[in-house]
């Protein structure tokens, strides 16, 4: 359940103005957490439900795809939105083929498109998340019947 019924967004850039002003344009419609750095996205992640990720791309130490790389692997259903203030098509297809973006944005950022995608991006996360559950309450009901097969062939 949503915490405040708002969704979990983690904004990860390594400018402190750049998320200090995330904050102060979602602070109303989202639970925002800030990131300066990898480390404290997941510090952030392993304590709180995020529901979508927002990274910037170029940064210091890691790209906004190498984090969303590992996102994948560690937190799939967290949907995944790119920032980035350069245009090239490499990183355009690193962040759909490796970091399986939901969306690809340039910087300066339009709010209301960026709020609008944020709720687009939790209805998928949501999506995943049932589908996920799903697919486990039928992997116990056949461990059921095959269980109550093998009782009646062996009867």
């Amino acid at each position: 359940m949503l915490a405040n019924n708002k969704i979990n967004v983690l904004y990860l850039d390594d400018e402190i103005g750049n998320l200090n002003a995330f904050k102060a344009n979602f602070r109303r419609d989202f639970n925002i957490y800030t990131a300066i750095s990898v480390e404290d996205a997941f510090e952030i992640i392993r304590k709180k439900n995020i529901h979508v990720a927002i990274s910037d791309h170029k940064m210091p130490e890691v790209t906004g795809v190498d984090f969303f790389e590992k996102l994948v692997i560690t937190h799939p259903d967290i949907i995944r939105i790119l920032l980035t203030g350069y245009t090239d098509v490499k990183t355009v297809i690193d962040a759909i083929n490796r970091g399986q973006v939901y969306r690809y944005f340039s910087k300066p950022m339009n709010p209301e498109e960026i709020r609008s995608t944020i709720y687009g991006a939790h209805e998928l996360f949501l999506s995943k998340v049932s589908k996920a559950e799903n697919i486990e309450k039928l992997r116990d009901t056949n461990e059921q019947l095959e269980f109550m097969l093998r009782q009646k062939l062996i009867s």
